[in-house]
């Protein structure tokens, strides 16, 4: 099930991140502090794959009474995904799958939803940076139509591994003149949005992060 940041609860969702990102990408992985600037900071938005219980059932401290009756699991938080929206383009921030999980269409479905939610908030278009070796990723996100717009040498590092830059239209896309409620020259302006936007963080995120790594 896809559940939000506050259906799941930002203490939750901050510790559930944090480990996936260290069992998922070791010495890259973001720090607790870095994962909660990333949940608190503007226009985030961050959807998470969870299995199993109820949520309230996590953390929950049980009389020896209520220990030895049937009750549900705790859930599991398998996958996480999220966004920037800046009030006009959506760019992918992060995306991770946690091993046992991977295969199982879970990657497929968190970034469904943040498609979803993006077209609902009136973005433009969603961007995002994927790692040119990472042929499972860029065929996810052609998939879903993500078309390559351009190139960052050495994106990537220490690695100096390059990355596409991949760009999806959420509005329909003007060709041509328009009627009197635009122009030709405004065509050009939704196609040839800047995207050279820098590192997705800030400080002590880094650009090292690479944000397609799920299954």
């Amino acid at each position: 099930m896809i559940r939000g940041l506050d259906e799941l609860g930002r203490e939750r969702a901050i510790a559930a991140m944090r480990a996936l990102e260290v069992e998922l990408f070791g010495n890259h992985a973001w720090s607790e502090t870095s994962v909660r600037q990333e949940l608190t900071a503007p226009g985030r938005v961050y959807v998470f794959d969870v299995a199993g219980g109820s949520p309230d059932a996590v953390g929950v401290a049980q009389s020896p009474a209520e220990s030895s009756a049937e009750v549900s699991p705790a859930p599991i938080v398998r996958g996480f995904a999220g966004y920037w929206y800046d009030g006009e383009d959506a760019e992918i921030m992060d995306v991770g799958v946690g091993r046992a999980y991977q295969r199982r269409g879970i990657a497929k479905a968190l970034m469904g939803e943040l498609i979803a939610r993006a077209k609902a908030q009136g973005a433009r278009r969603m961007l995002l940076e994927v790692s040119v070796v990472n042929e499972p990723a860029i065929a996810l996100y052609r998939g879903f139509g993500f078309e390559r717009i351009g190139l960052r040498k050495r994106y990537y590092q220490p690695e100096g591994i390059d990355a596409y830059v991949m760009a999806l239209d959420l509005e329909p896309r003007v060709v041509g003149f328009q009627s009197a409620v635009g122009t030709a020259a405004d065509a050009d302006v939704i196609d040839g949005g800047n995207v050279n936007r820098g590192s997705n963080h800030d400080g002590e995120h880094g650009d090292d992060k690479e944000q397609e790594r799920q299954s």
